[in-house]
């Protein structure tokens, strides 16, 4: 996680996107959400995804190892908050907002108390392979049964670009999430006219997908 300290650190931050992640728009109904339910965001930084949220109402749980990700989001967005010491933690909160300044490995279950929805728009992508596997089996271990992700992914010749964001194709997916989820593919398409960093790394194609996932079993 270091390394994420240091891009924070020196501004470079060039996977930050100042527009609402899609998929989020157009598949947020399939969260199922009731009133009293949270969404949470893993490695959130200053994703502007957790104000679509919000504006939905609904509250959101995020965890950011950066303080000073987590304080650009709210001096850019207004927000007021508050710091409160919780566990591992630097806890900020706003209303209807709680984001953990800490390791994403750090957190429990009792951090994620009436989540039931994850955004993970940004988060699988950012890590590399050797640590994928276990970003997923812990992920799998804080979140309740029945509690659905949103998975957005990017698959493109990894041989022809370093990471982040990296590759990661449909078998991948499938098989770090299979035992304990169901899961069914959104949509799949090339988005290279989209992805400006990837293309001027002149890779042949990147395909961007969509899968909602449901914990069915512990």
């Amino acid at each position: 996680m270091a390394d994420w300290l240091h891009f924070w650190e020196n501004n470079e931050t060039n996977w930050h996107s100042d527009t609402i992640t899609q998929e989020l728009v157009e598949y947020f109904e399939l969260f199922e959400l009731e009133p009293e339910d949270k969404v949470f965001v893993p490695l959130c930084g200053k994703s502007l995804d957790m104000l679509y949220i919000m504006n939905q109402g609904f509250s959101v749980v995020g965890v950011e190892i950066s303080e000073i990700g987590v304080r650009q989001f709210f001096r850019e967005n207004d927000l007021t908050y508050k710091i409160t010491r919780v566990d591992d933690f630097d806890l900020y909160s706003s209303e209807n907002l709680e984001i953990y300044c800490g390791d994403f490995f750090s957190l429990t279950s009792k951090h994620l108390n009436n989540v039931k929805a994850v955004l993970d728009s940004k988060s699988l992508i950012a890590l590399e392979p050797d640590l994928r596997q276990k970003y997923v089996k812990y992920l799998n271990d804080i979140i309740s049964v029945g509690a659905r992700i949103l998975l957005v992914t990017l698959q493109y010749p990894q041989h022809q670009m370093s990471g982040p964001p990296f590759s990661v194709d449909k078998s991948e997916v499938e098989s770090l999430f299979s035992m304990t989820f169901e899961s069914r593919e959104l949509r799949s398409f090339n988005d290279i006219e989209n992805e400006s960093k990837l293309e001027r790394a002149g890779v042949d194609f990147i395909n961007n997908a969509a899968y909602c996932l449901r914990k069915v079993r512990v």
